[in-house]
């Protein structure tokens, strides 16, 4: 699956690494839903850094479809709000 990370780029995630990206993935939707900020932003630090780690980088200049966009690393709670579904920013 191809990833964006909205200002960052793209990356390729195989599609074994989303059982752990959605661990965090919930821990995220919780937090947003209670307000915690402090734990916001430490969540979204982690799950963008597990993206990054697990996926493997395109090319500035590739032009591949993102299925998936995660939010800026310096998002606010109320953007990453609003970009939220019943299931988080990851499906499933």
């Amino acid at each position: 699956m191809i990833v964006r990370i909205m200002g960052e780029g793209q990356v390729k995630l195989a599609d074994a690494h989303f059982a752990e990206l959605n661990k965090l993935d919930d821990e995220l939707l919780e937090e947003v839903e209670s307000g915690d900020s402090a734990g916001f932003r430490a969540t979204l630090h982690a799950l963008l850094a597990k993206v990054r780690e697990l996926g493997e980088p395109l090319p500035d200049d590739a032009l591949e479809p993102s299925e998936l966009i995660l939010p800026a690393p310096d998002a606010s709670l109320e953007e990453v709000r609003q970009m939220l579904s019943d299931d988080g920013l990851i499906p499933g």
